[in-house]
């Protein structure tokens, strides 16, 4: 039997230009979708016709409630890690198998740098002032004998560290475990949270989305910083208090910020942050490279082949659907 097979959140329409969804073929029904639904009624009603789904990174959230309005589908097969977008627990209770692949490598690291850099230099406020005839509009400041402070010192993080130090800045790292053993090791120095925000010209976070994270910058937090100081986003919207955010933002209680993720999206057209000129804004390109999804698209179609060939994926993140007979599907699976 044929498998229908939707890729969500495709924006750029870049999904079916990988080669790899021919090792599907005569197996899947491909579809394609370029957008993010958030009302839940329309979005259950589309995808409701689905045995597998493609989700591109974590736009699309299955939650419990979702996921139990699906009676058709086997398989979440997610491109990166799941970052939380996928309610494990309710997904193996329902018999949905759900797998992942590898992060998104250098993409994000280097949106970082780019995106510090922009602030720093006022990339897109001085392009959007050339494009209206206009030159050399305001002054940026460097980044050498700066302070920059670290959120989260993990694999993206202690590249940043590297970084900073390259450019000759002084750097702070904190995070709930980090001790000041291992901040050294990674060229920063231990600093506790309140102290970095008070310290930092630059503070960029790096953690992961967690109960314990979410929303972990405050607007105490905001207005403990500097008001030359700026704040980096290329983790999670969902770090930030936004509504804080904005505020001190608009009230120029600090510099500025640059922000690839935000709590909604993409981010809705009437949003505050959109009219903000100190701010720059980037759609989540922090995973979206050329070398990104050949990663992505290999692995997530590797792990749709073993499935439908009876294997447990190499990605599995919840091999006891298959293996303990909870799956949907009726064929018996055997071990990769």
């Amino acid at each position: 039997m044929i498998k229908r097979l939707a890729i969500l959140d495709d924006y750029q329409g870049a999904a079916f230009s990988q080669p790899y969804w021919k090792q599907l073929q005569g197996r899947v029904e491909l579809e394609a979708y370029r957008d993010t639904l958030h009302d839940e009624e329309r979005l259950v009603q589309r995808l409701r016709p689905y045995q597998i789904l493609v989700p591109i990174r974590e736009r699309t959230h299955f939650s419990e409630r979702i996921l139990e309005q699906l009676p058709a589908l086997e398989l979440l097969s997610l491109t990166g890690k799941n970052s939380g977008q996928v309610e494990l627990a309710a997904a193996t209770a329902q018999g949905i198998l759900v797998t992942q692949t590898s992060g998104s490598g250098a993409t994000a690291i280097e949106m970082t740098m780019a995106l510090m850099l922009a602030l720093a230099h006022r990339v897109a406020q001085e392009d959007r002032a050339m494009r209206q005839g206009l030159w050399q509009t305001g002054i940026g400041f460097d980044l050498a004998g700066k302070t920059l402070g670290i959120l989260g010192l993990g694999r993206i993080g202690s590249r940043i560290a590297a970084f900073g130090n390259h450019l000759g800045m002084r750097v702070l790292a904190w995070s709930a475990n980090l001790t000041e053993q291992k901040a050294a090791v990674a060229g920063a120095t231990y600093a506790p949270l309140d102290d970095l925000f008070r310290q930092s010209d630059i503070v960029t976070l790096h953690l992961r989305l967690s109960d314990r994270t979410r929303e972990i910058v405050t607007a105490r937090h905001l207005s403990l910083m500097k008001p030359t100081a700026c704040l980096v986003n290329t983790a999670r919207g969902y770090l930030v208090d936004e509504n804080a955010l904005v505020a001190a933002l608009r009230d120029k209680r600090i510099a500025g910020a640059a922000l690839d993720v935000f709590q909604t999206e993409p981010l809705p057209e009437a949003h505050p942050l959109r009219s903000l000129e100190n701010v720059v804004l980037s759609p989540h390109m922090g995973y979206v490279s050329a070398e990104s999804y050949d990663q992505f698209f290999r692995a997530a179609v590797d792990n749709i082949d073993a499935y439908l060939a009876g294997r447990v994926p190499a990605g599995a993140l919840n091999p006891e659907v298959l293996t303990d007979g909870r799956s949907r599907r009726k064929p018996a699976v055997t071990q990769a």
